[in-house]
């Protein structure tokens, strides 16, 4: 992944998809934050696929996924998907059912996209049990393909 970035995403396969994950692999760190603005994230980013490419464990770009979860005003989890565990680094397994719905703009308007997604859910009679947010492209590449998507993954009770 290093000589290339982010590829085009096609949001048709996330839009209003209901799946299932068994033991799908990521690795977890932690960024923090202030009021939800994220410090360190980049330094992550770039740490993490350092360690990740060396140990052979990054997908490949199309299935590469980035995802944050427990969201706090003061940081948040990161996951990054992986092909295999990683020595040294923190890994996580998520299993269950998740369903994802794409929105796209500004990050200034993920509360509405939440509250869209949980009325959607609440139609639908499925509590949601956590919130993931998969950024699907890096803001150079969101820029370039003049898109700014966002999923919003959760995992059902």
């Amino acid at each position: 992944m290093e000589n290339e970035c982010c590829p085009k995403f096609d949001p048709k396969p996330w839009e209003d998809h209901e799946f299932n994950w068994e033991e799908k692999l990521f690795v977890k760190d932690h960024m923090r934050c202030i009021l939800h603005i994220p410090l360190n994230f980049g330094g992550i980013m770039t740490r993490q696929l350092k360690v990740m490419e060396a140990a052979g464990a990054c997908p490949e770009a199309a299935d590469f996924l980035v995802m944050t979860g427990n969201d706090t005003l003061w940081g948040a989890d990161v996951y990054l998907a992986a092909t295999k565990d990683v020595p040294g680094e923190k890994m996580v397994r998520l299993s269950g059912t998740f369903y994802s719905r794409v929105y796209e703009g500004p990050f200034s308007r993920i509360g509405k996209w939440i509250a869209d997604y949980k009325a959607a859910l609440q139609g639908m009679e499925k509590p949601v049990k956590e919130l993931f947010f998969y950024y699907t492209t890096c803001p150079k590449c969101a820029k370039k393909w003049g898109k700014n998507y966002v999923v919003i993954i959760g995992r059902l009770k």
